[in-house]
């Protein structure tokens, strides 16, 4: 089973504005960042935290979408990777934040290509690494036994790392601060509009 693991819990508070809901061509940026990775994955497990209640009316009835509310989203991401992790069925799994609505499904088929390396998989656009992340089978139960105060980067390095090249800048695209995704809304539309 191809699965994915999405982060979508936080505050938003660098946005101002709950990003998750904002609009992304003709949907929202969760709604693109789910879509993206159900083009690939078989099912998303869809951590939830802040205004989970919302993401619950709006993708329970999905069969391809498990949620998993974290009632302990304000501790932070790591707390969210923890909850969703529980409910993963064995195997490799990706990792993403819901605030990347322009993933290419490409990069998720690049990185599975790879996945019998072992190591934890990290695309690679000019020079730099970004989301999402595939990680092997073991990884689940690391992420359920470190320390609350760990983080996934911190265990991916002691674990080991393979940077996988990626055709996409996209994988650094995520939406933090309005004037950022002010940015990314305008360069997808003229990319679209180049085609």
């Amino acid at each position: 089973m191809k699965q994915c693991l999405m982060l979508a819990a936080g505050l938003s508070s660098r946005m101002g504005d709950w990003k998750m809901m904002l609009p992304w061509g003709n949907a929202t940026v969760l709604d693109s960042a789910l879509n993206n990775a159900l083009s690939f994955c078989d099912r998303v497990i869809l951590v939830t935290g802040w205004r989970a209640e919302t993401l619950r009316q709006r993708y329970a009835g999905r069969a391809d979408i498990v949620l998993c509310h974290n009632v302990n989203y304000a501790h932070g991401m790591f707390s969210s990777l923890r909850c969703g992790a529980r409910l993963l069925a064995p195997g490799a799994f990706f990792v993403v934040p819901g605030d990347m609505p322009a993933l290419p499904p490409e990069i998720y088929a690049t990185l599975w290509q790879h996945r019998a390396q072992e190591a934890c998989l990290v695309p690679e656009y000019d020079h730099g690494c970004g989301h999402p992340v595939l990680l092997p089978a073991d990884m689940r139960g690391t992420i359920l036994a470190a320390e609350h105060t760990e983080n996934l980067k911190n265990l991916i390095l002691a674990r080991g790392r393979q940077r996988i090249p990626v055709a996409s800048a996209a994988i650094h695209w995520d939406l933090d601060t309005p004037e950022r995704y002010r940015e990314l809304c305008s360069r997808v539309q003229q990319q679209a509009e180049n085609k």
